[in-house]
């Protein structure tokens, strides 16, 4: 099978931040595991580089818009390794193949009657690249903002139109008929339910700028910054040749979003690949934001989350697991140095890391560094064997569904099982009383703990990586299709070092 998922092309008026590296660190976790279950995975990321608001940003550094744009899409690509994320594709929405695409797409539209040129007047916001009815907006001091605070401007120009308003009904029925596609539930339910209050046709070009793709056939106007955007992920396969094997292996794809940009990939983004043609996505997954220490994060209140500063001081795996274990993934959530220290220290340094400390350390010294598998299972071996294989099938059914948190959760759970398990068998006393007993233990033990780490691997790659080192499995034997619930073959133990150090509270 192939699987082709996405997170949104990031605008590149600023430098990134955790929202960034959370939306990011999310594709690389599904990437990895739909990897291990032997798919056929494309995880494609990208900067999105044109608009209204980047062209501002530009002159206010005196910088023309392209060499701005190089140095801050760069910023946005030198993260990707450090928050040890593995993509197979960059998109920049000024290179010629995007531009190319997007045409393509605007031409087919137009080809189908779907565009029309008119005049368009209404409230538009340069930070969002968006248009707002008025009853979406609220009135400070005599002025129109929107809900998150962002001022809007009454603008009034000639515009080409999308047809949006004749794409209600098969919106609805996408909805309704296509396995649900928009993740969480309540996103959802908030979605179907904007479409069914009636859709108006959408502006979809601007004159009062220059910086974007040109509208085909009018130099005059450029694309409205979210038709040339959003086809970023169909340059990353080929388009506009849909006969090409990416194209046909990985469209349609998943998507990966911020909840704030969620109507324009749940509501214009499949609109315009039907009036195109063209499947609409797969599934989109809209995720929270992230408050720190309880309070919005803005630049004013100096408050944004460097990714750098914060993984040098607690580590990569670290973030990665406490991004995706302390808050459902879709809801909002808080991020604490407090909460950090608590959440590693408990899961990964007790929980996990102490339990492989301890048992392989053990077999290294009390049973030459080996364990063979046995067939000698009590009722309570045979139960924890049913606790592993129960914890598998959960984990895999939340991973497909995007249940990150719940996914964690279980892991920790079997962990718990299993360091209960050892404090009631107590191994070091079976040593001297039933040593074969202790060995049977011991391997109930490490199964556990080999699957675990199999489990964590997308999430602490490189920690995880290095736990089933332990136990001399490489990355490239990593793969549920062999995933047998106890090991049939002898287990060799390396001497372990401690994984996750704690951190004082």
């Amino acid at each position: 099978m192939s699987y082709f998922i996405t997170t949104p092309i990031y605008y590149v008026n600023d430098a990134p931040h955790i929202g960034h590296a959370y939306t990011t660190i999310a594709c690389d976790i599904v990437s990895r595991y739909n990897k291990i279950d032997d798919d056929d995975t494309f995880f494609l990321t990208g900067t999105d580089e044109h608009g209204q608001k980047v062209e501002k940003a530009a002159l206010m550094q005196k910088k023309n818009p392209q060499d701005f744009v190089n140095e801050m899409s760069k910023n946005f690509r030198d993260l990707i390794p450090f928050l040890g994320c593995e993509i197979n594709d960059f998109i920049r929405t000024t290179e010629q193949r995007h531009i190319n695409a997007a045409q393509a797409l605007w031409k087919k539209l137009d080809e189908n009657n779907q565009i029309y040129l008119s005049n368009y007047e209404g409230w538009y916001s340069v930070r969002d690249e968006a248009f707002y009815q008025e009853s979406e907006l609220q009135k400070i001091d005599g002025k129109f903002f929107t809900e998150d605070g962002s001022p809007v401007e009454w603008i009034k120009e000639e515009s080409y139109f999308f047809k949006l308003s004749e794409w209600q009904d098969k919106l609805i029925e996408y909805y309704e008929q296509y396995q649900r596609p928009i993740y969480p539930e309540t996103r959802y339910n908030e979605v179907l339910s904007f479409v069914k209050g009636g859709l108006k046709d959408l502006s979809i070009s601007r004159t009062t700028f220059r910086w974007g793709v040109p509208v085909p056939n009018n130099k005059n106007h450029v694309m409205y910054v979210w038709i040339d955007a959003l086809c970023n992920y169909l340059t990353a396969i080929g388009y506009p040749d849909t006969n090409n094997s990416n194209f046909k292996k990985y469209w349609p794809g998943v998507h990966v979003v911020g909840k704030d940009i969620l109507r324009f990939h749940a509501v214009y983004w499949p609109a315009f690949l039907m009036a195109a043609d063209l499947e609409p996505p797969k599934k989109i997954f809209a995720h929270g934001w992230w408050t720190n220490e309880g309070q919005k994060i803005s630049k004013s209140l100096g408050n944004v989350i460097d990714p750098y500063e914060i993984i040098n001081e607690y580590g990569l795996d670290q973030i990665r697991y406490f991004l995706f274990r302390e808050v459902p993934f879709g809801k909002d959530g808080n991020f604490s140095k407090q909460s950090i220290a608590t959440r590693v220290n408990a899961d990964l340094s007790n929980t996990y890391g102490n339990l492989i400390q301890r048992i392989c350390t053990f077999v290294v010294k009390n049973c030459e560094s080996k364990i063979m598998p046995s067939n000698n299972l009590t009722e309570e071996d045979k139960a924890l064997e049913e606790a592993i294989e129960s914890s598998v099938i959960s984990y895999r059914y939340n991973m497909g569904e995007m249940n990150l948190d719940s996914s964690l959760k279980g892991i920790m759970v079997l962990l718990n099982e299993a360091n209960a398990y050892v404090d009631s068998q107590a191994p070091w006393k079976l040593k001297t009383t039933d040593p074969d007993r202790m060995k049977v233990v011991l391997y109930m033990v490490l199964n556990i703990i080999i699957k675990s780490s199999i489990m964590l691997y997308p999430f602490i790659p490189q920690s995880a990586e290095k736990a089933l080192s332990y136990f001399n499995i490489s990355k490239d034997k990593i793969s549920f299709n062999n995933f047998s619930l106890l090991i049939k073959n002898e287990i060799k133990i390396n001497n372990p070092e401690p994984l996750f150090p704690r951190f004082e509270l």
